[in-house]
């Protein structure tokens, strides 16, 4: 994955994320250019998942 997949169809891919997580708030989620580490990051801790895990969760979207 890498940050033109997740800045193209973010917005849809984020608002499947929060469904499948209701855990996740709008500030886990939010993507800024340049700082797509940082938000696996807060996926990570937030969720308990590996980054792989996480790249395969967001590719399945």
């Amino acid at each position: 994955m890498n940050t033109t997949e997740i800045k193209g169809n973010w917005d849809e891919q984020k608002g499947k994320l929060k469904q499948k997580f209701a855990a996740l708030t709008d500030n886990d989620v939010m993507f800024s250019e340049g700082k797509k580490e940082e938000m696996l990051g807060r996926l990570q801790i937030k969720l308990g998942k590996t980054k792989d895990e996480l790249h395969k969760i967001i590719s399945a979207l």
